[in-house]
């Protein structure tokens, strides 16, 4: 009957000990399926980051090639403007040219008729004109100076004719190089126009794709500020699922240990129980055996007393005396086998204190080679970012900047306290976790993440 009730009590323990089991599995796969939500949602954090950063990259380049265009847009119109003068300026130079081009051949035409006229005087009349000329002259030298002045007369409307000549052909070469020159002024403008233009397309393109950019940089950033507050999400559910994974923890060791200790309360119950049974059980048998040793004198004391025994009488008598015999010491076998077992519980229970008292010294701290035990903490892990931290960068709450491998938070213990966590010693140099629960620094946040949520025995070493 004892054996049943203990076993029953020990299934009852690790019924209630896988139960808590199942919650705490339970609470971890939720856990494990956060953080693969939050790492899914900072991968595509990440890349939504990168798009980023490569469309602002090709904004910027944009953004200088615009800056360029419009300096050659202005360029080109400064020259434009330059040359439109320019053209104006020889239109006005070649209409003078032509002013002056027309004087000259009115004034060349007016001097080859004036010639022609006095040429074709001469030849008519000049037979009676030189014979009226040497008549009518007073003397030889003023035939002579008649004579000569008919000669420059012809001298200077040769010469003014070769001058008119002259003038209207530079004139014409002017004209033609003032008409040559506008021309290339002319085609210069166009050229000039054709760039223009295609510098304002160009301009207006790259405008365009510049008004593209800036509107997919603001569409990524949406997504990014989306993907950080899922992240952020996901940091709080872990965050809570940790400490309702701690809280099913601490209640699961607390089920288990008052499982256990009624379970040692009622197989302890049941051992007393147990042995009073036994111990009364006892009494009964050696009562009866008294009884019928005393029925056995008093028939061998009757028979003493007729003096009608024989020698069979006798030896009968003999042999129930042997048999009385016996039976005492029968009893007495029987009472030491009943001390036997008093003593048996006392062992037992003696036991129990011993084993009592043992575990009560393991659920302590204790000094080892190790150090000062301190208990089996949970473990968690951190980075320097802003997603942990709210910023980037912070030194830590001792003044030191964290470093991997040797830097972990935890109150309830001053700064520099070493602790011995899994072979690794590390300095407490930070807060933020309370007394129980260690968060190792780690020197990325995908280390810190993939450090998960983990148990481990703690030792103190200084």
């Amino acid at each position: 009957m004892k054996s049943k009730k203990v076993l029953s009590l020990l299934i009852t323990c690790a019924m209630t000990a896988s139960m808590g089991t199942t919650v705490f599995a339970s609470t971890e796969d939720q856990i494990a399926a956060a953080q693969a939500q939050k790492q899914e949602a900072q991968a595509g954090l990440d890349q939504t980051q990168a798009n980023i950063s490569g469309l602002e990259s090709k904004k910027q380049e944009l953004e200088s090639y615009l800056s360029e265009l419009n300096s050659q847009y202005n360029e080109l119109t400064e020259s434009i403007s330059q040359l439109s003068t320019q053209a104006a300026e020889k239109e006005d130079e070649l209409n003078k040219v032509k002013v002056a081009l027309a004087s000259a051949q009115k004034a060349a035409i007016k001097q080859k008729e004036a010639m022609s006229d006095r040429i074709q005087y001469i030849y008519e009349k000049g037979g009676t004109t030189m014979f009226e000329a040497l008549i009518s002259a007073g003397s030889l030298s003023e035939l002579l100076n008649q004579a000569n002045s008919i000669s420059e007369l012809s001298k200077y409307d040769r010469n003014m004719l070769e001058k008119y000549e002259a003038t209207q052909k530079n004139i014409a070469e002017q004209q033609k190089k003032v008409e040559d020159e506008s021309a290339s002024i002319n085609t210069m403008l166009a050229e000039k126009g054709s760039k223009q233009q295609e510098v304002q397309n160009l301009v207006a393109t790259t405008s365009d794709n510049i008004s593209s950019y800036v509107n997919q940089i603001s569409a990524n950033q949406e997504e990014a500020e989306v993907l950080m507050a899922q992240v952020s999400s996901a940091d709080n559910d872990i965050a809570v699922l940790m400490e309702q994974a701690e809280q099913e923890r601490v209640a699961e060791e607390a089920a288990a240990e008052a499982a256990a200790q009624a379970a040692a309360e009622e197989a302890a119950s049941e051992e007393e129980s147990y042995s009073e049974d036994s111990s009364e059980s006892d009494e009964d048998t050696s009562s009866d055996e008294a009884y019928t040793e005393d029925e056995s004198s008093d028939a061998s004391y009757t028979e003493n007393d007729s003096d009608s025994e024989s020698s069979d009488d006798s030896y009968s008598n003999d042999e129930e005396a042997g048999t009385i015999d016996d039976d005492s010491q029968y009893t007495d076998a029987s009472e030491d086998t009943s001390s036997d077992d008093s003593s048996t519980e006392d062992s037992s229970d003696s036991s129990d204190d011993s084993s009592s008292d043992s575990s009560s010294s393991d659920s302590g701290s204790s000094d080892s080679s190790q150090g000062t035990y301190l208990g089996n903490f949970k473990l968690t892990a951190y980075c320097n970012c802003a997603t942990c931290c709210g910023t980037a960068g912070n030194a830590t709450a001792s003044g030191t900047m964290p470093v991997a491998g040797r830097t972990v938070a935890m109150a309830g213990v001053p700064f520099g306290t070493k602790l011995l966590i899994n072979g690794n010693v590390y300095t407490v140099e930070d807060l933020g976790t309370p007394y129980g629960h260690v968060d190792i620094y780690c020197s990325s946040h995908s280390e810190a993440l993939s450090f998960g949520l983990q148990y481990a025995d703690v030792y103190q070493l200084n």
